[in-house]
């Protein structure tokens, strides 16, 4: 199946801004219900704006859309501001940005000190593109030429470790922390919630091998998928696997749903798993976060795990603040961020 070219309608309000240069760009490559359109970016690092308080100050995605195709992803929302609706096309229409490292380099001046920058909040930075594109090597690249800055990666590919040795470069000079997702380490499972990211028994040897490595890592367990991946025996074998792994940190907080999440989501949750649909429905009902309640449980839960497997120890690594902070104090809630 191959999609349309995105020319603009003569019956349809003229686009502009981003949605403007999104119809604009040029179709790369088609594969499986996917296609890579280049992506003319004006700017690269985003100011981090959100109300509730962040571990960092910024934030970088190379890329918008993610070929993962996480079932409870938060992120479908930023193919809105491209004047795509279809929650389904975030994960079938993925923009290359182009010029990524050129715009870091002039744009770097803008962080002050102790500011930190987050790569891949909303779409993750080692997706399948990488292999091919390389923007996110580029950006690593750029900032390996640099010092002082502080930097952390989320993402859910063992592709990272290709750039194990640039990575090395930059941390020599800057402070850098990798936050690895694992929700699951049942294959299966993890199969049909996250369809086309590398399995959980990759991204652990990914976090292996990025420890072994020298560098600062943390498994982040988010989403927690109520009734799915949150009971304790589940979260305890995953934090478990996290420590023997080597990582320096877990965090964790709920499902957060909103609209065009949900759509895709509860339609999926219906097919696979239908005795959780009402209760879903219902708990979720006007709302895109859980009770907290239900957050302040998975808190204390996750905490007790922390100490059982000796993932609090102050002398476990030395810490930049970025990752101190977004395990624990930043992650209460299921970040909303662009």
């Amino acid at each position: 199946m191959s999609f349309l070219p995105l020319l603009p309608l003569y019956d349809k309000p003229r686009l502009i801004g981003i949605a403007r240069l999104a119809a604009e760009g040029e179709t790369l490559r088609e594969g499986h219900n996917v296609e890579y359109f280049t992506l003319p970016s004006k700017s690269l690092l985003n100011r981090c704006v959100s109300r509730r308080a962040m571990p960092f100050e910024w934030t970088i995605n190379p890329y918008r859309g993610c070929e993962f195709a996480c079932k409870y992803c938060y992120a479908r929302y930023t193919h809105e501001f491209m004047e795509m609706r279809d929650g389904m096309d975030f994960e079938q229409k993925i923009y290359v940005k182009q010029h990524a490292a050129e715009l870091l380099r002039h744009e770097l001046r803008r962080v002050k000190p102790n500011e930190a920058i987050a790569l891949g909040t909303a779409t993750d930075p080692y997706q399948p593109a990488e292999r091919r594109y390389e923007i996110t090597r580029g950006i690593l690249e750029e900032f390996a030429r640099h010092r002082g800055f502080e930097l952390g990666i989320v993402t859910k590919s063992n592709l990272i470790v290709r750039d194990i040795e640039l990575l090395k470069e930059v941390a020599r000079n800057n402070k850098l922390s990798v936050h690895v997702t694992i929700t699951t380490l049942n294959v299966e499972l993890a199969r049909i919630l996250e369809p086309r990211a590398p399995r959980p028994d990759l991204r652990l040897d990914a976090a292996r091998e990025l420890r072994q490595a020298g560098l600062r890592v943390g498994v982040s367990c988010c989403p927690v998928i109520p009734g799915i991946t949150d009971s304790p025996k589940d979260l305890e074998a995953l934090i478990h696997a996290a420590a023997e792994a080597g990582a320096d940190y877990v965090f964790a907080n709920p499902l957060f749903l909103k609209p065009c999440s949900a759509a895709v989501f509860l339609p999926f949750l219906e097919q696979n798993f239908p005795h959780l649909i009402e209760n879903y429905r219902q708990r979720y009902q006007n709302r895109a976060f859980l009770p907290p309640a239900y957050a302040k449980r998975l808190s204390q839960l996750i905490a007790r795990l922390r100490e059982k497997y000796k993932l609090t120890r102050a002398d476990r690594r030395e810490r930049s603040a970025f990752a101190t902070k977004w395990p624990v104090q930043a992650f209460d809630e299921q970040l909303n961020l662009f």
